[in-house]
């Protein structure tokens, strides 16, 4: 990418992913696109979205120039309507949201993987994120996800990047149709 490259993707994301049944991805406030390039250049059509113009410009000339099946969007998370039972993959990391996780359930197409990383109350303490609305408490993440099977969670500090973070992990997979929970 021109400029700064992006972070490598989440090795949790990486190891996971392939639980995901084939079909379209989803990469919710994608930055630079570390997630979704990771994903294109494994042969899988994803879609981006992120609020910052630059990143999307960034992330839509990197794809072009490689040749991926990756569409990039602009737009607010808080505003995003998301379509019902699209996608077999959603990621969502570094990102919290309580409003949108219901969404990102809801479009995820029956059995699809629901692939969630964010920051949890101990990383307050490093200083970023500041706000404590963008943290979540211990356990909130499979709260939030109820009704999702999960194949996956940690919760705990993680060495990344040679930083430490606080860190809440979940694999999910959405019920397949006809098994009582299909959304």
């Amino acid at each position: 990418m021109s400029g700064r490259e992006p972070a490598a993707p989440s090795p949790f994301v990486c190891e996971h992913a392939a639980l995901a049944p084939p079909g379209r991805a989803l990469d919710v406030a994608c930055g630079r696109g570390r997630h979704a390039l990771a994903l294109a250049r494994r042969g899988r059509a994803v879609e981006a979205i992120d609020r910052s113009l630059e990143c999307c410009r960034a992330l839509r000339r990197e794809a072009c120039a490689e040749g991926l099946a990756l569409a990039v969007a602009c737009a607010e998370m808080e505003h995003l309507r998301l379509p019902a039972a699209r996608y077999a993959l959603i990621v969502n990391t570094l990102y919290l949201d309580r409003a949108l996780v219901p969404r990102l359930v809801g479009a995820l197409a029956p059995g699809g993987l629901l692939l969630f990383e964010t920051f949890t109350v101990e990383q307050l303490a490093a200083g970023h994120p500041r706000n404590p609305a963008f943290v979540l408490q211990p356990g909130e993440l499979l709260r939030l996800a109820a009704g999702l099977e999960v194949l996956a969670y940690r919760e705990g500090p993680v060495e990344r990047e040679g930083r430490r973070r606080h860190l809440a992990s979940l694999a999910a997979r959405a019920p397949l149709e006809g098994t009582g929970g299909g959304r």
